[in-house]
């Protein structure tokens, strides 16, 4: 592939060119024009899809549209928002989940071949000085994290596809200090979500994991008596799932030695790919997979900060007391219970990161703000996602509104070149983004004046 590179004139004059073509920062699209596709994403562009916009169910055929990814066409660039720069910092295999350590290590998961890398570089390069393989051998490494908050960690902690493991660990180190300690030894696993992220509170004293469903509307799941549903919520509070989808479609929460054992922090989250943990508020944040065979436009995917103890539908509703009409009248006493998600993306865009931008590189608007990845639709006839998004946040608080900040990916006959994946913050304040199709994380950094610190 190619070296990506939009910088300087080049980046200015296509940044350029898409607002002038109408993306301009103050653009707010709303009602249905909000929906749209990949061929209305530019840098700028503004979203705000509210509850009462969605279609009803089945408004559109069923059609699913996978996409099969090429290489970078020559020319090909990602877009921007203008005074922002983007180049290829490295090529990786299948990348996934991006985390920096205090040391400025960019720790990346390699999900599908079963390792986690180090990329070392310092700041302002372009490229790593340093790649090492960390660890390998895991089964569906995903989610990093390192613990105890702070410059001076000790362990880094890895969640594959059914537990939590962690590793002593210092700053610098390019691999482990020793063996693997399991912190959570059995987490459900299979069907059809088994990624894993994981978090810790701002004050440390609790890991949270997300875990996905195993189907995607409880169809596997026997239908319960009313004794079977109020064992399960008592075990594992409202909205519970049963079955083999006990303990899925939602956020667990142990300490960080795993001695406290699981509890369920918050249920009916289909697939929470990516969590995080706002920095200014201590909100947990969920990224969200919701459910597919509803429509091209029905439900919208979402972000969200996470309350513990609610409701957020699955299976039975969707963004806030809709009912799915293949589980009509199966739990009306759930209806009213429901939490509507914060921020409404665009459906089946698939986001699978979440990351809120702490660094002092980027202009002062853009502080906390929560930047998410959208890997791309398959279920859906006209392609959504394929682009990095940042949901905007006024004193950390969402607004329910979000922008296009990283598009292109996508060439005008639809073919797709980049499905991104990963985002987190450089030491120096530069964002990095991988994307999964090619192998890329690119290094987007802002060549304005920064903001003062």
């Amino acid at each position: 592939m190619p070296n990506v590179v939009a910088s300087g004139a080049i980046c200015l004059l296509l940044s350029g060119l898409v607002a002038a073509m109408g993306a301009s920062a103050t653009e707010v699209r709303t009602g249905a024009d909000a929906f749209g596709d990949f061929s209305k994403d530019a840098p700028g562009v503004r979203r705000h899809i509210v509850p009462s916009d969605l279609p009803p169910p089945y408004a559109t055929d069923i059609k699913a549209n996978f996409s099969s990814v090429i290489a970078q066409p020559a020319g090909a660039v990602p877009l921007v928002p203008p005074g922002f720069s983007v180049e290829t910092f490295a090529q990786l295999k299948k990348p996934r989940v991006i985390r920096v350590a205090p040391n400025g290590d960019i720790f990346v998961a390699q999900t599908a071949i079963g390792q986690v890398s180090v990329l070392r570089a310092a700041d302002g390069a372009s490229k790593p000085s340093q790649t090492q393989v960390f660890v390998s051998g895991l089964a569906g490494p995903f989610g990093i994290a390192f613990y105890p908050a702070g410059p001076d960690p000790k362990f880094v902690y890895i969640a594959t596809g059914s537990t939590v493991i962690r590793y002593p660990y210092g700053n610098g180190d390019l691999s482990p200090r020793g063996p693997a300690e399991t912190i959570v030894a059995a987490i459900p696993g299979g069907g059809n979500h088994s990624t894993r992220d994981i978090a810790f509170s701002s004050d440390g004293t609790q890991l949270y994991i997300s875990v996905g469903s195993k189907s995607n509307v409880g169809e596997t799941m026997d239908k319960a008596d009313p004794a079977l549903i109020a064992a399960a919520e008592r075990e594992r509070g409202l909205g519970a799932a049963w079955g083999d989808e006990a303990w899925r479609a939602d956020v667990l929460v142990t300490s960080p030695d795993g001695k406290a054992g699981l509890k369920s922090f918050a249920n009916g989250i289909r697939n929470c790919a990516g969590v995080a943990v706002s920095p200014r508020t201590g909100d947990l944040w969920c990224v969200t997979n919701e459910r597919d065979s509803l429509g091209d436009n029905l439900p919208p995917d979402y972000a969200t900060r996470v309350k513990q103890g609610a409701f957020y539908g699955w299976p039975w509703y969707y963004i806030g007391s809709n009912e799915d009409p293949r589980l009509k009248g199966e739990r009306p006493d759930l209806g009213r219970a429901v939490t509507t998600p914060d921020v409404l993306l665009q459906p089946h865009s698939a986001p699978l990161q979440i990351s809120f931008y702490t660094g002092h590189q980027f202009p002062a608007d853009y502080q906390d703000s929560a930047f998410v990845t959208l890997h791309g639709s398959w279920n859906r006839f006209n392609r959504t996602g394929y682009k990095l998004v940042r949901a905007i946040l006024d004193k950390g608080v969402p607004t329910g509104e979000y922008e296009d900040f990283l598009t292109g990916l996508v060439t005008a006959g639809g073919e797709v070149w980049g499905r991104p994946v990963g985002v987190a913050v450089a030491h120096d304040g530069a964002l990095l983004v991988g994307e999964d199709g090619n192998g890329t994380i690119w290094r987007i950094s802002y060549t304005g004046t920064p903001s003062s610190k």
